[in-house]
């Protein structure tokens, strides 16, 4: 499975406020690089998230949770999630408000990781890998 590294999130982060005229910069670093590497965990061979769609479910709830950015923490949040699908051939289908209201509904606390990963799969093409 592909996974982003902290390089490649903190460059997508930079990147996505740049268009969007966002405060760049990181709050906590230690709040997303434990985003990123709770993803990873499990005990003895069995992964925590061993797919693509709960691995991108869980980084879009914890990086929109830790809230390790100055701005833009739901917008990088979605992006790490939907650049995690893409990267690991799960093609889904959304509309742009579909996304938005996913970010706000993570932010709020009214939808949590299942929330996500039920959304994720909601969306899910028929026949994309993951």
């Amino acid at each position: 499975m592909i996974n982003l590294t902290l390089e490649e999130v903190l460059l997508l982060h930079e990147k996505l406020l740049n268009i969007t005229d966002g405060l760049a910069g990181t709050r906590d670093l230690g709040l997303l690089e434990s985003a990123l590497y709770g993803v990873l965990q499990g005990f003895g061979n069995e992964e925590a998230y061993p797919t693509p769609e709960q691995r991108a479910a869980r980084l879009a709830f914890s990086i929109t949770q830790n809230h390790p950015f100055l701005d833009g923490n739901k917008r990088t949040a979605m992006l790490v999630m939907l650049m995690t699908l893409r990267l690991n051939q799960v093609q889904i289908r959304y509309s742009q408000q579909e996304l938005i209201r996913l970010g706000f509904s993570v932010a709020d606390g009214s939808l949590g990781y299942e929330g996500i990963l039920n959304w994720i799969n909601h969306h899910k093409l028929q026949g994309s890998d993951g």
